[in-house]
This record gives structure tokens, C-alpha cells and sequence, in this order.
């Protein structure tokens, strides 16, 4: 016999007014730490409950942002109730390798670093319209990774072709560079919580230039 269905409300109040929040759908992530308040991941609604109804949840932060309403107890007929906060801090403690991994480099994650702007030309673009462009191109020994990597249009893109910035004349509006953790987490979600953000941004190096 299936289990009851779990019927999540969202508070409206908890949404920040910033470039990231969209209308309530989907329903918000919860944003994970470990028992020392380190940051660890985004978490769906569901997996959060599970963490409530395990005893598994530590400490909290921020005013509940999604009320969770189960099944009735047979004995008097109440209907369980969760109240989930924005931020959960589970049990346990992360590895030290856990604490700062490195985003994985993907075509969408560059695009979210740079603004969705070609380095070269400065212009905007949709996803669709950049690519990922090599500054040491590859056939020059150039590595594909964050630090060798930045967004550019089709035709800056076909205009350096096989060369360095320095040799094409086309010197780079921002230097690349390897997002943290943080700010992989901040790009990764557009529905990003005025708790959670505020929370993110306190925790964010301070030389970075990030598009969020």
C-alpha cells in the first residue's frame, strides 16, 4: 500500500529579490552544511525531509521557507507537519577534500562564471549563442581547464581561431579562473533563497568577479 503524498507549501517571504529568483516552481533547494556549519551541497525538499524525520538535523538558519504535510496519525487523526529551513546543518562532518571541490568545467557553469558575456567583443549572449574558447589553444599546448577557458562568440570564437589573445589582437576583458565552490553553488541554482544567498555571498572570496 503506497505511503501518503507529501503536500510541500512554499513561504513567499523567503525568496530574495535578486537576478536568480524565479516564479515558486520549482520548489526551492535546501542548502546543506555539516555539523560545523561547513558548506556542503544543495539538497532537494525530499531529501531534507528525510533529514527531519531522522532526527538527522543539527542546527538551522533562516525563517522555515516550505511546509511539508504528510500522513494522519492513527491515534488522534493529526496530520504530521515538517517546517523546513533554507539552511539544514546535518550530522556528521565533511572530508577535508569535500570542503572546496572543484566544479566541474561544463559549457553551461562557464557561461554562468563569465555573465553570459563573449570576453572578447564584451556583448550578450544566450547559452546557445557562445562557446567555449581555449585563451593557449590546444594546438599550442593549452589545457582544458577553468584557468585556460573563457565564454566567446561564434565569430570572436572563429576570428582568434588557432591563436593567443596576444597574437590575434584580441586582448581578454577578465582574466579566467577556477570558480569556488561557493560560487559554483550560487551559479548552479536560479532559485536561490534571500537566506541562503546572504549566507553564500558571506562566505565568497573577495577578488572574485562574480556574475550571480
Amino acid at each position: 500500500m503506497p505511503g501518503p503524498t507529501l503536500q510541500p507549501t512554499v513561504h513567499r517571504a523567503a525568496f530574495a529579490a535578486h537576478g536568480n529568483v524565479r516564479p515558486f516552481r520549482p520548489y526551492p533547494r535546501v542548502l546543506c552544511l555539516d555539523a560545523h556549519g561547513r558548506i556542503l551541497d544543495w539538497m532537494s525538499w525530499q531529501d531534507a525531509v528525510c533529514l527531519y524525520v531522522r532526527e538527522a538535523v543539527v542546527w538551522t538558519l533562516g525563517d522555515p521557507c516550505l511546509t511539508v504535510r504528510g500522513g494522519h496519525n492513527r491515534a488522534d487523526d493529526r496530520q504530521s507537519v515538517i517546517e523546513l529551513h533554507p539552511i539544514v546543518a546535518a550530522r556528521g562532518h565533511a572530508r577535508a577534500k569535500a570542503l572546496n571541490p572543484a566544479p566541474a568545467l561544463t559549457n553551461p557553469a562557464l557561461f554562468a562564471r563569465d555573465g553570459h558575456l563573449c570576453m572578447y567583443c564584451g556583448n550578450d549572449f544566450s547559452r546557445g549563442q557562445l562557446t567555449r574558447d581555449h585563451v593557449k589553444p590546444i594546438s599550442q599546448g593549452g589545457r582544458d581547464v577553468w584557468e585556460n577557458v573563457v565564454s566567446a562568440c561564434f565569430a570572436c570564437n572563429s576570428r582568434k581561431g588557432g591563436r593567443t589573445p596576444q597574437q590575434a589582437h584580441m586582448p581578454l576583458l577578465a582574466v579566467p579562473y577556477r570558480p569556488s565552490w561557493v560560487e559554483h553553488l550560487i551559479l548552479s541554482n536560479r532559485h536561490i533563497l534571500a537566506d541562503q544567498m546572504a549566507f553564500l555571498r558571506s562566505h565568497l572570496p573577495r577578488r572574485r568577479r562574480l556574475q550571480a
